[in-house]
């Protein structure tokens, strides 16, 4: 099957299951039986970018079984915010993450954020970058799609950092309405870390990463934004702040949620 709704969505040359367009993403109907698929998606959004400046970047949809017991699909039976694309050229990425820093989660004080304490402390530096985040994305997502049960969704960006803002997703719904603000944190990680969006739950994202940090120090300040970002995700993990930084030194895989 070949997109074929519009001239945007006409450019695909790619063979795809059977799937439908809910709004602006369109999802394959069932869960992907070919994971290379998801690799063959990235190599054409590159292809397609080079050529016009935007394509179409594939996300992995995961099973649910919060709505698939009721019958539902988030994907049309959940309401969505406004898009907010061009919004996010307006955020400041280090204002937004230290008002998003939240010093009252910790049981009896604020152990749980050392070495830091009340106060944001501000962005990490940006790591080397040795190879290239889209390819690294394609590998993962092929790695992650042969473990598991997801779908193929494709959007139309010219960022995969720019996804929830156009779909204007509410899966940090209870943390912040602000989706502008999520995309264009998923941006500053972009271009600091080579992080990628591989993956779209309800309320959960994971990104493939290029370029991690290569030392505690540097994943200190970047388990900071990590927590300012979800504090869900952090507070879900045993330990101090120290010691989540410590599973970010090299690691390429980073998964946030909100339920």
């Amino acid at each position: 099957m070949t997109i074929a709704t519009s001239p945007l969505r006409t450019r695909s040359g790619l063979d795809l299951p059977a799937g439908r367009w809910h709004g602006p993403l369109w999802a394959s109907d069932e869960p992907l039986s070919e994971p290379g698929r998801y690799r063959d998606c990235v190599a054409e959004f590159g292809r397609s970018r080079a050529l016009s400046g935007h394509g179409l970047w594939p996300v992995l949809i995961p099973h649910d079984p919060r709505f698939a017991a009721a019958g539902e699909d988030w994907l049309d039976d959940r309401s969505r915010l406004a898009p907010a694309l061009a919004e996010i050229e307006a955020v400041d990425i280090a204002e937004t993450l230290a008002r998003w820093w939240d010093p009252f989660c910790c049981t009896g004080g604020v152990g749980c954020l050392r070495p830091y304490g009340a106060n944001f402390p501000g962005l990490a530096r940006k790591s080397v970058l040795r190879v290239d985040p889209h390819a690294e994305a394609g590998n993962t997502g092929s790695i992650l799609a042969r473990r598991g049960a997801y779908r193929l969704g494709l959007v139309p960006v010219d960022r995969p950092a720019d996804i929830p803002a156009v779909l204007g997703w509410t899966g940090m719904i209870k943390s912040t309405e602000q989706v502008a603000a999520i995309s264009a944190v998923l941006r500053s990680w972009e271009d600091r870390f080579g992080a990628t969006l591989i993956v779209l739950g309800f309320d959960e994202l994971e990104l493939s990463i290029a370029a991690p940090p290569r030392n505690q120090g540097r994943a200190l300040v970047l388990a900071a934004e990590h927590r300012s970002f979800s504090v869900r995700s952090f507070s879900g993990q045993p330990g101090n702040l120290r010691e989540y930084a410590g599973g970010l030194v090299h690691r390429r895989h980073w998964r946030f949620s909100w339920d």
